[in-house]
């Protein structure tokens, strides 16, 4: 037995009838999470500084840290260009990565996340200032030249593949600014840089504002479904919840009217890539942004797309069948057919009519202690860790609601630190996410540099009547950003430049969707899904039914992922495959690989903001979540604790990080080729399985 609960037992009697009951009591570790964070008294007045850093004990500890960030990158900077240098070049490099690093993750943590202004401003001027310093090594043409020596020729000193390996990351990001080129190409580099990154913060501003439209031409009848001033409806979504199916239609076809001042910032955000890219030596921006990432060129995700895209086609329109009938019914018409305004809503109520019962109904059985604690027990199985809830010094933390987790090993000891800021609050930004504050590396004395990393999510705070409480999504989502922790605590990277998720961007979500799998495995949630005040644990029925309702219509919405990535693919290449205008590449692309057909007189894409943070790069969680498939497929759908693959996956896949090429890593770990029909082929096997459960489902 994998997980075994604290109990006590106690006799009750009732007349004359006597009867034994059994109760359940949670862990330390649950205890603490489901009860308020508390502050603690500060008696001494002494306190630590932020993460335990004594310079930020105030907001002014940010100018010191950065000032001395670059007075040693000075240092390093001489090291390394000195004809006497005596260490390997990637050590010093690395040094100076982590030098700036450790000043600027920081920063930019608190820059968002500190609820006091002077930190927040403190930590921004610092971001401001170590972002010249990295412009500043970007054109030192002396710093470059050392470091091409070294991989044109190799260093003094004997250096190993995992060396040459990084020097060669460390020089791509340098050719990024354009320093291997003549100084009017670098120049031209250097503005279309700025350029691009102008471009993409209005786009993104764009893409969020609501859309204003004459409240006349809105039928009367939907009217007062959206918010109006005067003659004038906002509309600032896409309403996909809404049980009116013309209210749902008259969302989608407002929300994403064409405008031309987005066409015109996309259009231009885009030339200027592909002008990047040419003044760059590359073909096309894609096949820049492709560089050492698993798949390493844009042909190979064309192939997998046009993989899916044939497989997924039969399937997904399987998938609209139901939908369509699913409308008929609603409707009591059996003309009507199923839009693209419709999906959302339809996977929805397939779901809630799977579960046999709202979301709501889930949500005492996922306290966030349950949930940490169902974490814990699975971390044990796979790696022999596990999580401590540790008590921070004064000042350690920079809200009251902060809880620090060490990570302890069985045998090695303490691994590293992970905080846990769970909860809403005024000006928090609203995302689940992932921060490393201080990345893993091996030290000059053999001793080891641990991570510290940041977990945010936006949980509702708990109350001294009861726990937070999580609803199935958000379970998910907690699990996911924990994969991406203990990819950061499980790396042991010898340097900091590629630990944990340093690594290409369609590897990194590999370990954090590989967790999904696990929190939606019956086996691994039944060991913690429990009555936040019984301690019952979940029906079996109900425990089955939440699990394989959570693949419902997936070959519908891996379709839609896959015209997404195939859109952001398009964009990026060559410009001769394009359309007259985005709207129009965007109708020839959906053609070609979505069931649903283009609705006119729309601009999805203008709205579509991952064009700026994931350009050329969105395919990036489809092959994550192949990859992810195939890892769980062979190691872990027979038992999800077995000790000896998590420990072959931790040895083989987490310890690494980005130091050695995802493209062998994974190749090696599972034993086989990467090819765009071998990925392609793990999600349609795993569509295929999961249609066979939600059949049986269905029918109970």
């Amino acid at each position: 037995m994998f997980w075994k609960p604290y109990t006590v037992k106690c006799w009750l009697k009732h007349g004359r009838q006597q009867r034994r009951q059994l109760v359940t009591t949670w862990t330390p570790l649950a205890t603490a999470f489901n009860s308020p964070p508390f502050k603690r008294l500060n008696l001494t007045r002494n306190e630590v500084g932020l993460f335990g850093m004594s310079e930020l004990r105030s907001h002014e500890g940010f100018y010191l840290m950065r000032e001395n960030a670059s007075d040693f990158t000075e240092t390093l900077i001489k090291e390394a260009t000195s004809p006497e240098r005596k260490r390997n070049i990637v050590q010093i490099f690395d040094e100076l990565s982590d030098t700036l690093c450790k000043v600027a993750d920081l920063s930019e943590f608190i820059r968002i996340a500190h609820p006091n202004a002077k930190y927040m401003q403190a930590a921004e001027d610092a971001c401001i200032n170590i972002s010249s310093t990295v412009e500043h090594l970007n054109t030192h043409k002396e710093l470059y030249s050392a470091l091409s020596r070294v991989v044109q020729a190799g260093d003094v000193v004997p250096t190993t593949e995992i060396d040459h390996h990084v020097a060669k990351l460390f020089l791509f990001d340098f050719e990024q600014s354009g320093i291997h080129l003549k100084e009017e190409e670098r120049q031209k580099v250097v503005r279309l840089n700025d350029y691009i990154l102008q471009l993409g913060q209005k786009f993104m501003h764009g893409a969020s504002q609501p859309t204003a439209f004459p409240r006349g031409k809105v039928p009367e009848s939907i009217r007062n479904y959206f918010p109006s001033e005067g003659d004038t409806i906002l509309v600032s979504g896409l309403y996909t919840s809404s049980t009116n199916p013309q209210a749902r239609e008259a969302a989608y076809r407002v929300f994403l009217y064409p405008s031309a001042k987005q066409e015109e910032l996309l259009s231009d955000l885009l030339n200027c890539r592909h002008a990047l890219a040419r003044t760059c030596g590359f073909e096309t921006y894609a096949h820049r942004a492709l560089k050492a990432s698993t798949v390493e060129k844009p042909e190979m995700v064309e192939d997998f797309i046009d993989v899916l895209t044939r497989e997924l086609k039969p399937r997904a329109d399987k998938d609209f069948r139901t939908m369509e009938n699913m409308k008929r019914r609603e409707c009591g018409n059996s003309d009507v057919t199923v839009a693209v305004w419709d999906t959302p809503y339809f996977t929805s109520l397939m779901k809630r009519n799977a579960l046999n019962a709202s979301a709501d109904e889930f949500l005492p059985y996922f306290s966030l202690g349950g949930c940490m604690e169902g974490l814990n027990n699975l971390l044990r199985s796979l790696y022999g860790i596990s999580l401590q809830n540790t008590l921070m010094e004064p000042g350690e933390a920079w809200h009251t609601d902060i809880y620090k987790l060490s990570v302890v090993h069985e045998k090695e000891g303490l691994l590293g630190y992970i905080y846990c800021d769970f909860f809403e609050r005024e000006n928090k930004p609203n995302q689940d996410c992932h921060f490393t504050i201080r990345g893993g590396k091996l030290m000059p004395d053999g001793s080891y540099q641990l991570p510290i990393v940041v977990v945010m999510l936006n949980l509702s705070q708990p109350r001294w009547t009861g726990p937070t409480l999580l609803t199935p999504s958000r379970v998910d989502n907690l699990f996911h950003e924990m994969g991406h922790a203990m990819h950061s605590m499980l790396a042991r990277t010898e340097y900091q430049h590629v630990t944990g998720t340093r690594c290409s961007t369609d590897f990194a979500e590999v370990p954090s969707v590989l967790m999904e799998y696990f929190a939606s495995d019956p086996r691994v949630v039944r060991t913690f899904a429990r009555h936040f005040q019984t301690h019952k644990p979940m029906s079996e029925n109900m425990l089955q039914r939440l699990c394989n309702s959570k693949n419902l219509f997936s070959a519908s919405e891996t379709q839609l992922q896959v015209f997404y990535s195939a859109l952001d693919q398009a964009y990026h290449g060559d410009p001769k495959n394009q359309g007259s205008n985005t709207t129009e590449t965007l109708r020839k692309v959906q053609e070609k690989h979505y069931s649903l057909p283009y609705v006119e007189e729309t601009a999805w894409q203008l709205r579509f903001s991952h064009l700026v943070g994931y350009g050329a790069k969105y395919y990036s969680y489809l092959i994550s979540k192949s990859i992810a498939s195939r890892i769980w497929q062979t190691y872990f759908e027979k038992n999800p604790f077995n000790r000896e693959a998590g420990e072959k996956y931790r040895r083989e896949v987490l310890a690494h990080g980005g130091g050695v090429p995802s493209r062998n890593l994974v190749a090696n770990f599972l034993n086989c080729q990467l090819t765009a029909e071998s990925l392609a082929k793990s999600l349609i096997h795993e569509i295929d399985v999961n249609d066979k459960k939600i059949e049986e489902l269905i029918k109970v």
